[in-house]
C-alpha cells in the first residue's frame, strides 16, 4: 500500500480526506480532538510543498440543500489559528469554479455532505473530487468504514491514492491489539443493545481473556439468568447471550443501580441482580460490581474500552462508568478507548491524557475489530 510519507507531493493538488465531524454549538467548537489529531498530516503536505485540498462532512445535512448549521466555517477559522503562517482559503462552490491554488496553500471545502450523492457513492461525483486533484489522500478514520464519494469512490478515478499518517496509525494501534496484546487482556464493553454490537462481542471473545459488560448489553446476559423488571434488553438475543456465556470470558454486574420506573429523576436503589423487582429499573452497575471488576481490570496489561456501563447522562446514574473509567486511566496497561460515547466521557472526566490511545472511530472502530479490514484498506491495497 502507499502512503503519504513515502509519495512526492511537490507542487501536486493533493485532497486530503480529513474528519472534521466535530461538535459545533453556535459557532464555538466544543471538542476540537479530531481536527488536532489531523493537523500533523496537514503540516506534512506543507512541508512536501503541496497545493492542499482538505475535505470532510459534518453531521447529516439534507443532502444538496445549504444549512448553516453543518458548515464547516467554523472549522476553518480554527484551522487559521492552529496554521497562522499559512494562506487558508475557504471555498464554497468548489465545482463551479476550477480551483486555483499554490503550493503550501490550503482550500478548505465546504461540507461534502451538501453535495447530492456523497453518501450513495454516485460516480459523477466521485469523478468531480478526483477531477480536484491529481492525488487522493484517505485519512479519516472515523470514515473508513463507508462507501461514500469523497472516501472511496474517488479512488475510481485518481491515478494515485494513499493511506494518510492518522488513519495509518489507527490501523496500526488495532492490528496490535487483535494480534499482539500482552495479556491478560480485558475488554470493557457497554451500550445499550447487543444486536449492534454482537458481531464486536463475537469476535472480541476469541481475543480477549476477560470481558467486562454494563448497560443494556449486560441487562441481556442477565436476563438469561434473572429477571430484570422493566430494564432495558433484548428478548431476540438471549439464545446468543447464553452460548456467549458458555466461554467463561464474560464478568457479568452482581449489582446494579436501580430506579423504580414510575418516579422521575429517582435516586439509586443498589441491589443484588437476582433481587430486581417487577417495577425496577437497571441503569448502573452497583458498588459490588465496581470492586469486581476494578480487581480485573488491575491485572489487565491490555485493555480496550468501548461504551458507557450504565445511563452516563444521568448524573445518580453515572458512578459506574466514572469508577471504571478511572481505573482504566490509572492502569498500568496499555489501554484503548473507542466510539463517540466513550469519548463523551473521556472529555467529561478529564480522562484523555490517562488513556494509551484514543481512536477517532466511531463505527470505524467497531467494524475493524469486527472484520479485521476496511473498505477504503482493501481498495487503496490496488494502487
Amino acid at each position: 500500500m502507499l502512503y503519504m510519507k513515502d509519495i512526492d507531493l511537490n507542487n501536486k493538488k493533493v485532497f486530503i480526506r480529513l474528519d472534521f465531524n466535530v461538535p459545533i454549538k453556535g459557532n464555538e467548537i466544543t471538542s476540537s480532538e479530531r481536527i488536532d489529531r489531523s493537523i500533523p498530516t496537514i503540516q506534512l503536505a506543507i512541508k512536501k510543498n503541496a497545493k492542499i485540498i482538505l475535505a470532510s462532512h459534518l453531521g447529516r445535512p439534507k443532502e444538496g440543500t445549504y444549512n448553516k448549521k453543518y458548515s464547516l466555517f467554523p472549522v476553518y477559522q480554527y484551522l487559521k489559528k492552529k496554521l497562522p503562517k499559512i494562506n487558508i482559503i475557504f471555498c464554497k462552490d468548489y465545482f463551479d469554479n476550477p480551483i486555483q491554488i499554490k503550493s503550501k496553500q490550503i482550500i478548505v471545502l465546504e461540507n461534502v455532505r451538501f453535495n447530492i450523492g456523497e453518501t450513495k457513492n454516485n460516480i459523477t461525483l466521485s469523478k468531480k473530487y478526483a477531477d480536484l486533484c491529481d492525488i487522493f489522500i484517505m485519512d479519516a478514520f472515523a470514515t473508513a468504514h463507508r462507501i461514500e464519494s469523497s472516501t472511496y469512490g474517488i479512488c475510481d478515478f485518481v491515478k494515485t491514492a494513499c493511506m494518510g499518517p492518522l488513519l495509518h496509525s489507527e490501523i496500526k494501534i488495532l492490528k496490535k491489539i487483535l494480534y499482539q496484546p500482552l495479556r491478560p487482556m480485558v475488554t470493557i464493553v457497554g451500550g445499550a443493545k447487543v444486536s449492534t454490537k454482537f458481531q464486536l462481542l463475537h469476535s472480541l471473545l476469541k481475543i480477549t481473556d476477560t470481558m467486562l459488560v454494563g448497560g443494556g448489553i449486560a441487562n441481556t446476559f442477565l436476563s438469561t439468568r434473572y429477571s430484570i423488571g422493566k430494564s432495558l434488553h433484548e428478548k431476540n438475543f438471549q439464545k446468543q447471550a447464553k452460548k456467549m456465556l458458555e466461554t467463561k470470558k464474560i464478568s457479568l454486574p452482581i449489582d446494579s443501580r436501580v430506579k423504580i420506573t414510575d418516579t422521575v429523576n429517582s435516586n439509586p436503589k443498589i441491589k443484588s441482580v437476582s433481587m430486581i423487582e417487577s417495577n425496577e429499573e437497571i441503569l448502573d452497575i452497583g458498588d459490588q460490581t465496581i470492586q469486581k471488576y476494578k480487581k480485573i481490570i488491575k491485572k489487565a496489561k491490555t485493555i480496550l474500552w468501548n461504551g458507557p456501563l450504565g445511563v452516563f447522562e444521568l448524573p445518580n446514574f453515572r458512578t459506574g462508568t466514572a469508577k471504571i473509567a478511572s481505573y482504566i486511566a490509572n492502569s498500568s496497561s496499555f489501554s484503548i478507548a473507542g466510539g463517540g460515547d466513550t469519548i463523551a466521557v473521556i472529555d467529561l472526566l478529564n480522562l484523555k491524557e490517562k488513556i494509551s490511545y484514543i481512536s477517532t472511530g466511531g463505527g470505524a472502530f467497531l467494524e475493524f475489530i469486527e472484520k479485521q479490514t476496511l473498505p477504503i484498506i482493501n481498495r487503496l491495497n490496488q494502487f
